[in-house]
Formats: C-alpha cells, structure tokens, sequence
C-alpha cells in the first residue's frame, strides 16, 4: 500500500475512532447526570472528568487494537500501560488547546459555543493525531544486518 493511501486510511480510522469516543463522552457524561450525582460539583466538575477519561480510553483502544495495531511489536502490559500514561498525557493537552482555541474564537467572532467548539476540536483534532502518529504508535523500524548488504559487499570494497 502507497504511503499516502496507508496515511489517509489511518485518518479515517482516528477520525471514526474520535466519532465514538465522542458518544462515549456524551452517554457517561448522560449517566452521571442523571443516575450518579446530584450536587453541582458532581454533575460539572467530576462527570466531564469522567465522561472524559472514559472517552480517552476508548481512543486509546481504538488506537492500540486497530488503528496503529502493526506498528506494536510487543504487546504486553507493561507496553499498554505505558503508551496509555503518554496517550492520556497528550489528550489532556488536546482538551487545554481545544478549550484555548473555543475561548480565542468566541473572542474574536462572537460565534455560538457549539461553533466555536466544533472550531477549536479541528486543531486540537490534528494536535492529537500528530501526536499519537509521532509520539505514542510511532513507527520503530528497525534496520536488521540483513538490510545492509552482504559480506560480499564488503568485501568489493577492501573490508
């Protein structure tokens, strides 16, 4: 497959990814709501912290099992732990550039918060993509001695 063609497909596949993350978001958020708490602080502060940390997981999962799952050698706990810490690490960043960026555009157009939001989740979007593309799946090839040529090489050339 083109590189330009496996890169477009893994888009996709984050941005579907994000799609259901999104529903997660919104459904835990609904069922702390509605069903969990009762206080302000419950349902303002601790069910977004929570409807969100389960949408990061999803993402996370969607991200480890399908969309960069060749890019993971070895799989094993320790290795899921980790690129979760850093995956979750880089979203909370994503979601302090997204809330930056709702608040500039609200600023400076005056747009309606959903417009705004829907704005600022395109750069965050592309912060979080980059990231997990370069950071938390980055590809790790590894030249094996096999790739580099043979003795014979070598050995054309005096060594």
């Amino acid at each position: 497959m083109k590189a330009g063609v496996l890169k477009l497909r893994i888009y996709l596949q984050f941005v579907v990814s994000r799609l259901f993350g999104t529903g997660v978001d919104t459904f835990v958020l609904w069922i702390c709501d509605h069903f969990i708490f009762t206080s302000y602080f419950g349902k303002y502060i601790l069910s977004p912290t929570i409807s969100f940390e389960f949408a990061v997981l999803s993402n996370f999962m969607c991200s480890y099992f399908w969309i960069w799952k060749s890019r993971l050698e070895h799989r094993s706990p320790r290795d899921f732990c980790l690129r979760f810490l850093v995956f979750n690490l880089s979203s909370g960043a994503g979601f302090l550039i997204k809330m930056v960026f709702l608040l500039i555009f609200q600023k400076i157009f005056e747009w309606n918060v959903v417009y705004c939001n829907l704005a600022a989740l395109l750069i965050s979007g592309i912060f979080n993509y980059v990231v997990a593309d370069m950071l938390v799946f980055k590809s790790r090839k590894q030249v094996k001695v096999g790739d580099l040529g043979s003795n014979e090489g070598c050995d054309q050339m005096g060594a």
